[in-house]
């Protein structure tokens, strides 16, 4: 057992398994249900869900959760755009019921591409519409008559003769733990002052370690301690003996993530490969993949890029990074796995479990 400097304690690392979203390997639906089991039978602590402009996540989750025993599941992450936060409280009411109490939220702000170009919301001042957003979803977990008035948010609305109304759920809801997905200094520090938990998406053990001063710092802001808070670190593996080809078939993923995933103005995923000191190589993968050139994209993302933001390689290489994530504080690892089938990716599940440190 040892003490970090953000306050928790660190008694072994958990491991996750990201799904994805329903059709991201071509499969049939029944696969993922299938993958679950098998990390639930591995000992996986948790299977996520994830949303971007693809599947619901929540319906994967209620239905894998009629499919499993014991494992968590987690929705990493919903978009807060996507949904009014009374809306992800009654989601995450009925998921924490049916699961009996598996359930864990993940929330986050996504950027411009998904808010404004994809649910037609402004995307300004997100993380005072996300501390607005969690203090309503909290209150109407609580069962309380959500009456509140934030910086983006006002309920029931101004001039409205509606009266404060509580979420209809049982005294006995089993209890949601909330996460935020933050990339930047002050979205971490925020997910320490709100939250149950940090995800973080493609930080490095380095970059994790780091975090815990801005988890801390949001912690002292709201006066709590970050005992019991869990880090999830959620980052791009594949265990892969030949070092090049492991490069090579996780170079696609980065280079949608560094280049797809935002405009060319703002993607926190490139502007956190920028803070890791490789701005100018994220920059090109974001030209080229914005310009439509694919490939050169691809051919864009180097070396370094992939051993910093994931876990490639062989076993030896794969065990160390594990056990460098656990060094840097991190609670969970949330494994998101990029191998092309589901034969290989119940392999990986096999693999990643036998190179994890022990608890």
């Amino acid at each position: 057992m040892r003490g970090g400097s953000a306050g928790y304690t660190l008694a072994g690392m958990r491991l996750g398994y990201s799904l994805g979203s329903v059709g991201g390997i071509g499969a049939e639906p029944a696969v993922y249900a299938e993958l679950a089991r098998a990390a639930e039978g591995l000992g996986y602590e948790s299977v996520w869900s994830a949303e971007a402009f693809g599947t619901d996540p929540l319906g994967l989750l209620g239905w894998i959760a009629a499919q499993t025993t014991d494992i968590c599941l987690g929705a990493g992450v919903l978009q807060i755009s996507a949904r009014s936060a009374v809306t992800a409280a009654m989601s995450a009411a009925t998921l924490a019921q049916i699961s009996r109490g598996r359930f864990k939220l993940g929330l986050g702000t996504s950027g411009p591409k998904v808010v404004e170009g994809w649910h037609g919301q402004p995307y300004g001042r997100p993380l005072d519409r996300m501390r607005d957003y969690v203090a309503v979803l909290r209150m109407a977990l609580a069962g309380e008559p959500v009456s509140y008035r934030g910086e983006t948010v006002t309920l029931p609305i101004v001039g409205s003769d509606a009266e404060p109304m509580a979420l209809l759920v049982s005294p006995e809801l089993p209890r949601v733990p909330v996460y935020l997905a933050g990339l930047g200094p002050k979205a971490i520090a925020l997910a320490g002052e709100l939250a149950d938990g940090w995800l973080a998406v493609h930080h490095p053990p380095e970059s994790v370690a780091a975090s815990r001063a801005w988890l801390a710092a949001g912690a002292e802001r709201a006066g709590r301690s970050l005992d019991g808070f869990d880090v999830a670190a959620m980052v791009l593996a594949v265990v892969e003996p030949d070092v090049e080809l492991a490069r090579d078939i996780m170079r696609p993923s980065l280079a949608l993530h560094l280049g797809g995933m935002g405009t060319a103005k703002v993607n926190f995923y490139n502007a956190l490969a920028g803070r890791l000191g490789f701005g100018e190589a994220a920059a090109a993968v974001r030209d080229a993949y914005l310009a439509g050139h694919y490939d050169d994209a691809v051919a864009a993302v180097t070396d370094e890029l992939v051993d910093s933001m994931t876990i490639a390689g062989g076993p030896d290489h794969v065990r160390e990074r594990l056990a460098a994530y656990q060094d840097a504080g991190a609670n969970t690892l949330i494994v998101t796995l990029v191998s092309p089938t589901p034969t290989l990716r119940r392999e990986q599940l096999e693999w990643i479990t036998e190179l994890a440190p022990d608890p």
